[in-house]
């Protein structure tokens, strides 16, 4: 049975200034400071906000930009919406049920996974390693990290 995810207001309250800054205000973290840019352990990005599953560790990869990059969500929990708010076209990332900013999608990410490259603040994220799934409810994404590519068909 899978959770369901909504905006915890609870759990706003609980956020550091930069995690609110990121997911409430649209903020940006700085590149190259955040905790998970470097971070390949096997897991879960899940919204800091509502939890909902976001990306998984098998899609992420080293752009070089300074942020998590991702070239797919784990499942229909992220949103693009247009975004024009510096004088140039983005498209916007944000949780379908938090309504969390995230960061933005470019479409110059590795061909071979799509071409999409989900860059991420590290502020919106918390990782759940593989280990902890189920623990943490998610054994339902387990199926993510078995043995070969899960995108094959």
């Amino acid at each position: 049975m899978r959770k369901i995810y909504h905006k915890d207001l609870q759990t706003i309250r609980t956020l550091t200034d930069q995690q609110f800054n990121v997911t409430q205000k649209n903020g940006t973290e700085r590149a190259f400071t955040g905790k998970y840019d470097k971070h390949f352990d096997d897991g879960l990005y899940v919204d800091i906000v509502s939890g909902e599953p976001l990306f998984s560790s098998r899609d992420k990869f080293d752009s070089g930009c300074g942020w998590p990059a991702f070239s797919q969500p784990v499942e229909e929990n992220v949103r693009n919406l247009s975004d024009s708010s510096h004088g140039i076209i983005r498209t916007e990332v944000r949780s379908r049920h938090a309504d969390s900013h995230l960061g933005h999608v470019f479409p110059d990410g590795p061909q071979d996974k799509g071409g999409l490259r989900y860059c991420i603040n590290s502020a919106a994220l918390r990782f759940i390693p593989k280990a902890e799934l189920e623990k943490e409810g998610y054994g339902d994404y387990l199926n993510l990290f078995l043995a070969g590519d899960i995108h094959e068909n």
